[in-house]
This record gives structure tokens, sequence and C-alpha cells, in this order.
């Protein structure tokens, strides 16, 4: 059975696109690299795709220009929405990815946790507990903390750091509605994180809307503390569906999911708005630790560029070709330093696009 298309909830306009169009972002760090081997995947799909390549971002944007995200950038990226393509973004550092997200209104960042069975060995939860476990993760991207305003005032003895943010009540109805949406078209059940002790008035805030949300959707609604909420998505990682926080929370939860996957390395999202612009990126940063040295696990970037084909460009079929591809490389016992065994023998970053790359071209032809 084909994966839930997610865009489905968020989008107001479900159209499929004219052409396909993939606006290139490389990134910093290790992004340049494991941006070009994932390229090489749709070399063997049968569609032609119009791919096109932006300017510096992040650190080394920032460094270059004395900004993370430029109006160059900018405009590259609007001009690839235009055409109802989507980006594939490499990692970006410093303010960057909030600056994008705030351009583009892209409200709605999707984070799949999912459990890999083939990479159990390299999994740090015991089988039982999380086998078959498939979370959809929903974080607001475009207000809260992330997207407020933070001064220094150094002009007293004892420095003062302020930060001011907001939630408007549209924001919030915005994330939940896409949240029951999917809740609906899954286990019809929707988890809301919220700290009701130490932020009272914002839990109340999104407790009511929420509240209302899932009556209105016919589905089942609890909520969790944040604190509370990183011990239960991990010791009950089976029984949840849908998670939906806001921005801080979200980022953290975010990262702590990675641990049922497997990896770091294997994370990915999309970053949405309601009006099709989509950016889809890998979860794990730049890793300039690794760069330079073809160590770097390029599935997690393998995945967002399946779901860039699956939500933007409805290419459902295609997409699980490349998840199918990685799969069978596992299974045949190829897997990167971070995913091997314990003791066992590992390939490099381009290694492992070869595998993928063999089997996917094994696959579309046992589909034609």
């Amino acid at each position: 059975m084909q994966p839930q298309r997610f865009s489905q909830s968020i989008y107001t306009d479900n159209k499929s696109p004219e052409n396909y169009s993939i606006g290139v972002l490389k990134g910093e760090g290790v992004g340049s690299h494991i941006i070009d081997c994932s390229l090489k995947l749709l070399l063997y799909l049968p569609q032609n795709f119009d791919i096109s390549y932006g300017g510096a971002i992040g650190k080394l944007s920032e460094k270059e220009c004395g900004e993370s995200l430029t109006k160059e950038v900018i405009d590259f990226c609007q001009n690839v929405f235009s055409k109802e393509g989507a980006i594939l973004a490499g990692p970006g550092g410093s303010r960057f990815v909030y600056e994008l997200r705030r351009e583009f209104d892209l409200f709605c960042k999707v984070v799949p946790l999912k459990f890999y069975p083939e990479i159990y060995h390299a999994n740090r939860l015991k089988e039982n507990f999380a086998a078959g476990t498939s979370i959809t993760l929903l974080r607001e991207n475009a207000s809260g903390i992330y997207q407020g305003q933070e001064s220094l005032d150094r002009s007293k003895k004892d420095e003062v750091w302020q930060m001011t943010f907001s939630y408007k009540k549209s924001e919030v109805e915005k994330i939940l509605t896409v949240a029951a949406k999917i809740a609906q078209n899954s286990r019809k059940k929707m988890l809301v994180i919220v700290k009701d002790g130490g932020l009272c008035e914002f839990s109340k805030f999104w407790r009511k809307i929420a509240q209302q949300t899932a009556e209105e959707y016919h589905v089942e609604c609890e909520f969790a503390n944040i604190d509370y909420a990183t011990y239960y998505m991990i010791h009950y990682a089976q029984s949840l569906d849908v998670i939906v926080a806001s921005n801080l929370f979200g980022d953290i939860l975010a990262d702590l999911g990675s641990v049922i996957m497997g990896g770091r390395g294997i994370s990915f999202s999309g970053n949405f708005s309601q009006h099709k612009a989509a950016v889809y990126q890998t979860n794990h940063g730049s890793a300039y630790d690794l760069q330079g040295q073809n160590k770097a696990n390029p599935v997690g970037q393998f995945y967002s560029l399946a779901m860039l084909l699956r939500e933007s460009f409805h290419l459902d079929k295609e997409a699980f070709f490349i998840e199918e591809a990685v799969r069978r490389s596992w299974e045949q016992g190829t897997w990167t330093f971070d995913v091997a065994p314990h003791d066992s023998s590992f390939v490099t970053t381009d290694k492992m696009t070869e595998s993928v790359s063999r089997n996917l071209q094994k696959i579309v032809e046992e589909h034609k």
C-alpha cells in the first residue's frame, strides 16, 4: 500500500503539476556531496526533470554576502515555485531555514518517523518495542520562538537578554487542521504537545483550539507536556499516530524521533505552504566533521527526494521505487558507517549511492 500523501491535507490546490521543475540548493558541509548523489537517482527514472541550481546558503552565504538567505536565492526559489516546482535543499546553517520558512510561509514541517527493520541492528530501541512504528510529526514552522525578536542589553552591569514571540489563533488553527486531516486518513489519533505548568496560557490556547479542531474532524485528541512527550514518544512509539507541536517543541521531538529510525543520517522532512511552495531537506545538519571524507550517509537526502516526488509531483510509484532501492541495498548488507552492524564492514557515500542506483535501475525495469 502506498504511503499517505501529506500534501493533500495542506495544499488548497491538489492538481498535478504540468512539469517537473526541481530547484537545488546544495548547502554546506556534506550537503553538496549528498545532493549530487541524490540527483544521480533521477537518471534512472523515466520522467524528464528540469534541474536548476541556486546560490550559496547558510553560513557559506553569510561569509560571502553577509546574509544566510540572499535576495538571489529568494528570487531563485520564487521562480521555481512559479513553475509549480519544488526545492531540494542541502543543509544550511545560521538563520537560513528560519528566514526561508518565513519568506514563503512554509508553516508546516512534516517529519515522517518510521522504524526500518533492515537496519534494526543500528537502532537503540529493542525491536519488539519499535517494530511497526510509523509516526507523522508536524511542526509549526512560521511562528513561535524561532520567528520571534531577540535583543541583548549590555547597558547595565547585569546584561539582559530578551525574547518576544507570539502565536495567532489562525496560525495555530492552520497547523492543527492539517494534523487532524492527516490523522483522519490514518489511525484518527492526534497528540498535541503543550507545557501546562511552565507555559500556562500558551497551553490553554493550544488545548482549546486543538479540541475544537479534533471535534470538527472527528479524530481523537490527546495532550502531553513536552518533557513527558520526549519519554512517551520513545517508550510508546508504536501507539502513536500524528504528533503536532509548536516550533520549538517540534524541533526537539524531530531530532529525538531519529532514534526510532535508526540514526540522524536517515531523517528527512518536507516544509510546506498552503500554496504549493515546498522545500525538502534532511534533518541532520551540515556535518562539517565528515566533509570531504566520503563517509556521510546519503539516505536521508534520498528519502527527501522521494518525498519531493510523491508530495509535489504526485509521482507515488517513483518515490516508492527509490525507497525500495534503499531497502534492498540494506538487505544486501550495504550501509554507511553510522548504521552498519558492530564490527562489520561499511561503504562510502559513493558506494552506497552506486548500490541504491543499481537496485533502482532493476526495480524500474521490473515494473515496465
